[in-house]
């Protein structure tokens, strides 16, 4: 079963061997990324390969449209660990250009329990609703959600309490937005990083 998955990891570990001989021993030894992605889980979002870096380097958490929902465990049994045992300096929201989750949150149909896992979207879609309708083109309609979906995870990430209590004990950390494009690889800064509680009001 799934032979040819396992050909290629013996390729692939073996390359990286060659590469570097000691990459494993350093990588069984201690993990200290710098950045944790909070991501979708499409297949054509590979965190590592779009910043061009090695495993170790980033920690990564990803599920449907990107979410970081205030009350979901594993998110925030992640978002704790990077933040309390691994440092992280940086945690990246990223989303992407022509995400089906976020279309499927306002295209009408039903799926059922992703439907509760999209509702948030459907939240920001409605709070930004005269914005939104003022888009003639609908693949732009829905890349402007997937930009308003990812300031929303922003907001939600630098308000949690393991976010706030870092920065009052001095902690460097930074929460960002970005969006990935599909057509030609390349990241959008949305230009809304916090830094510090006192930003948090930009985010609106």
């Amino acid at each position: 079963m799934l032979d040819h998955l396992k050909a290629n990891n013996r390729v692939w570990a073996d390359q990286m061997v060659a590469d570097d001989t000691a990459f494993f021993q350093r990588l069984e030894d201690q993990q200290a990324p710098e950045y944790l992605w909070i991501g979708c889980s499409d297949s054509r979002v590979p965190a590592n390969e779009i910043v061009g870096l090695a495993p170790g380097e980033l920690f990564v958490h990803r599920n449907v449209a990107n979410l970081a929902p205030p009350q979901d465990a594993n998110y925030l049994s992640v978002l704790q660990y990077a933040i309390d045992a691994l440092k992280v300096k940086h945690i990246l929201v990223v989303g992407h250009y022509g995400c089906g989750g976020v279309a499927a949150a306002v295209d009408g149909g039903r799926r059922g329990l992703v439907d509760h896992w999209l509702h948030p979207i459907r939240e920001v879609h409605e709070q930004h609703q005269a914005e939104l309708d003022a888009i003639g083109d609908e693949k732009q309609r829905l890349n402007r959600l997937c930009e308003l979906n990812v300031i929303r995870q922003v907001k939600n990430v630098a308000t949690d309490i393991f976010v706030r209590e870092a920065w009052q004990r001095g902690q460097a950390l930074s929460v960002h937005g970005w969006v990935y494009s599909l057509s030609n690889g390349l990241i959008t800064d949305l230009d809304v990083t916090v830094g510090k509680a006192e930003e948090i009001a930009r985010l609106g």
